[in-house]
């Protein structure tokens, strides 16, 4: 972790709308952070914080409607802390995010495809920016 978290989540506080009372900090040779609610106990993790901050907000939508929404949205923000944030460099999480992929690599993270759609579509999250166009469909069958 890192100050590019905190700002993260000072950044998620800002976007949805809270008054800054929350007390961020890190912990440990990591930096995990830490956030210290003036109504409760410490909070330790992104995952932990970010859900609880959506919740404070009153926009639970964002961590997903259903059983099945809520099990996703919490599997990429696992997936985000594993896999994204434990990576070393900045060239290594480049990889892992690229953009440009070709058609066979864009099948492998479909799931990421759909979740990035889904979030991108919600009001206020693109603002001005037009939309990243998602592919939807297979163009060639699986024996090729």
């Amino acid at each position: 972790m890192s100050d590019k978290v905190m700002q993260e989540l000072l950044s998620l506080e800002k976007c949805l709308g809270l008054k800054r009372t929350n007390k961020f900090s890190t912990q440990g040779d990591k930096k995990v952070p830490i956030l210290q609610a003036n109504n409760g106990p410490s909070l330790m993790g992104l995952t932990a914080i970010a859900a609880h901050l959506v919740q404070e907000a009153q926009q639970k939508q964002l961590l997903g409607r259903t059983a099945e929404e809520k099990a996703i949205m919490q599997q990429w923000l696992e997936y985000r802390v594993t896999q994204i944030d434990g990576h070393r460099g900045k060239d290594e999480t480049r990889t892992i995010l690229k953009t440009e992929l070709a058609v066979q690599e864009k099948e492998k993270y479909v799931n990421v495809s759909r979740w990035f759609d889904h979030i991108q579509n919600y009001p206020g999250i693109r603002q001005h920016l037009p939309p990243v166009v998602m592919m939807k469909n297979r163009l060639y069958t699986s024996g090729h």
